[in-house]
C-alpha cells in the first residue's frame, strides 16, 4: 500500500507522492498522467488540487530529498514555495530533522521548521532562489528591452507598470489599486500571457499587489499552468523582492514583510548577500487528509478503492485565517 497526503500552503493545494516508498518510481509519462487525473475535480479525489509534489532521492550533495512540482496540466514547474513548505514538513517528520536542504529543479534550497502560526497550524521557512532579471531567464521578448523593472509595457496592458523577474519561476508583477486587484484585469492579462503570445512564449505567473502599509502587501496571482490560485509562494516572494527594490521607502531588506493572499497569510524576508538576492518564505504547512491506495491502483490511476482520513488540521487553519484582517472581496478557491 502507498500513503499519499493532501496538503496545502496558504490553501494552495497539492498531493504529496513519496516515490522513494514505491517499488518503482513512476516514469515522467506516468507521473504526468497521474497528476492530470488526480488533480482534476471531476476525475480525481478530494476535489482535486493545484498539482502533485513528487518526492525523489536527492540529486545533489548534502540534500535530504528532491521535490518535483507537476502542475494540473502536466507541465513541470521549477519551484513552488507553498509546496516546498509542505514537503519540508513531511521530510522533517519522516527523518526527524528541523533544518536541511531539498533539491529542486535549479538548486538545493534551505528549509527549516518555524514557530507555529497558531495551535495546530505548523509553519516552515523555505529559501526562494536563485533570482534573475534578464529577459532570457523568464524568458520574454518583443518588449523593446533586456529587462523590465517598474516600467510601462503598453504591449501587456495600458497604464500599468510591470516588473519581470525569475525566482527561478518566471513572474510578472504590477503594483495596483484595490479596485484594480479585484477587477477582471488580472484574469485578462494572465490568460493572454499563458496562451500563445509573442511576449512570454513559455507563459508567466502574473501577480497583482496592493500595498497596504509599510512592509505589508496583498498579492493575487494568476499562476502559469494552473490559473487563479489561493496563493503562489514564489509569486509572493518575487513580489516582496520587487517591493523592496522599487519602493524602498515602504519596504526593507532583512525585515519581515507580511503578505496577505486570498488563501491566508505568509511572511517573507528579502536578503542581499554576496551580491545575490534571495528570499525567505515563511508560512503554514497543513496536512488535510491522509490517503491510502494500492500501488497497482496508483499506477493504473484507479482511485475507486482509496481510504482517506481527515487530520483535523484544516479546521485549525480556518480558525487561524478567520482572525486575519480582510482586505479584498476575493472568494478563495478552497
Amino acid at each position: 500500500m502507498v500513503n499519499l497526503l493532501k496538503v496545502h500552503g496558504s490553501q494552495n493545494h497539492f498531493f504529496i507522492l513519496d516515490q522513494t516508498e514505491l517499488d518503482q518510481p513512476l516514469s515522467d509519462t506516468e507521473l504526468k498522467i497521474f497528476t492530470k487525473k488526480i488533480t482534476n475535480p471531476n476525475t480525481g479525489i478530494l476535489n482535486g488540487a493545484d498539482g502533485v509534489l513528487a518526492i525523489n532521492q536527492p540529486i545533489r550533495k548534502n540534500a535530504l530529498a528532491q521535490m518535483r512540482v507537476i502542475n494540473t496540466d502536466g507541465s513541470e514547474a521549477s519551484m513552488c514555495g507553498n509546496g516546498l513548505r509542505t514537503v519540508a514538513r513531511y521530510l522533517s517528520e519522516k527523518y526527524h530533522r528541523d533544518n536541511f536542504l531539498v533539491d529542486t529543479m535549479n538548486a538545493s534550497l534551505r528549509v527549516r521548521r518555524e514557530q507555529a502560526f497558531a495551535k495546530d497550524v505548523p509553519a516552515f521557512a523555505v529559501e526562494i532562489s536563485p533570482v534573475h532579471f534578464n529577459k532570457e531567464a523568464l524568458p520574454f521578448s518583443n518588449l523593446g528591452r533586456d529587462r523590465l523593472i517598474d516600467d510601462y509595457a503598453p504591449e501587456l496592458y495600458p497604464q500599468l507598470r510591470f516588473t519581470a523577474l525569475a525566482v527561478p519561476n518566471p513572474h510578472l508583477i504590477s503594483f495596483v489599486t484595490q479596485q484594480q486587484i479585484i477587477s477582471p484585469i488580472l484574469g485578462i492579462v494572465g490568460k493572454r500571457l499563458n496562451d500563445s503570445n509573442p511576449y512570454f512564449t513559455d507563459g508567466v505567473n502574473v501577480n497583482f499587489a496592493q500595498i497596504l502599509d509599510k512592509n505589508k502587501l496583498f498579492v493575487r496571482t494568476y499562476e502559469r499552468g494552473v490559473g487563479f490560485t489561493n496563493a503562489c509562494g514564489t509569486g509572493m516572494s518575487a513580489t516582496s523582492l520587487a517591493f523592496v527594490l522599487i519602493r524602498p521607502e515602504q519596504a526593507e531588506f532583512n525585515t519581515p514583510i507580511t503578505v496577505f493572499n486570498p488563501g491566508g497569510m505568509v511572511k517573507t524576508i528579502v536578503h542581499y548577500d554576496n551580491s545575490q538576492y534571495w528570499i525567505e518564505l515563511i508560512g503554514n504547512a497543513t496536512f488535510t487528509q491522509q490517503i491510502t491506495i494500492a500501488e497497482s491502483d496508483l499506477r493504473n490511476n484507479d482511485f475507486s478503492k482509496i481510504i482517506t482520513k481527515n487530520t483535523g488540521e484544516q479546521t485549525a487553519y480556518e480558525k487561524f485565517i478567520a482572525n486575519l484582517p480582510k482586505y479584498n472581496d476575493i472568494t478563495t478557491l478552497a
